[in-house]
């Protein structure tokens, strides 16, 4: 069974991205700058570049399976909303920026559409602000 998500608890670390991946690039990294040190050449200046990059592209290759993701949230929130919102609010959907779109996935349908009213009262203007004020917590087990 999954863990129960809070505020204080649905961030997500992938473990072998995160605790095994990334430490052993930057790692690469060092190994690579200090046998520069040692050998001058331009085979391990190329060495320390190629190591640099490797490190780099765990970043940004984690970034990009966010950002995919967060089109997808915001997808199915903006279905969500037009389903569960009245339709006096209905019309706030398309002010929502992607952020709040999905900072408001952890909301509970119940509350959703008390928090659309704040965000569009400019009370809650942050993903963290929406977060923090959800009191009935939607897990997202499926994050990247």
């Amino acid at each position: 069974m999954a863990q129960e998500q809070s505020y204080s608890t649905h961030r997500r670390y992938f473990p072998w991205h995160h605790f095994v991946v990334q430490p052993i690039l930057l790692g690469n990294v060092i190994v690579e700058i200090m046998r520069l040190q040692k050998y001058q050449t331009v085979y391990h200046v190329w060495l320390v570049v190629f190591a640099i990059g490797l490190f780099i592209f765990s970043f940004t290759s984690r970034r990009m399976s966010l950002r995919a993701q967060d089109r997808v949230i915001r997808l199915e929130e903006t279905i969500r909303l037009s389903r569960t919102l009245p339709a006096s609010d209905a019309a706030a959907i398309d002010n929502l920026r992607p952020g709040q779109l999905t900072a408001l996935r952890f909301a509970s349908d119940e509350e959703t559409p008390d928090i659309v009213r704040r965000i569009v009262s400019g009370e809650l203007k942050t993903g963290e602000d929406i977060k923090k004020a959800i009191t009935s917590w939607r897990a997202d087990h499926l994050r990247v």
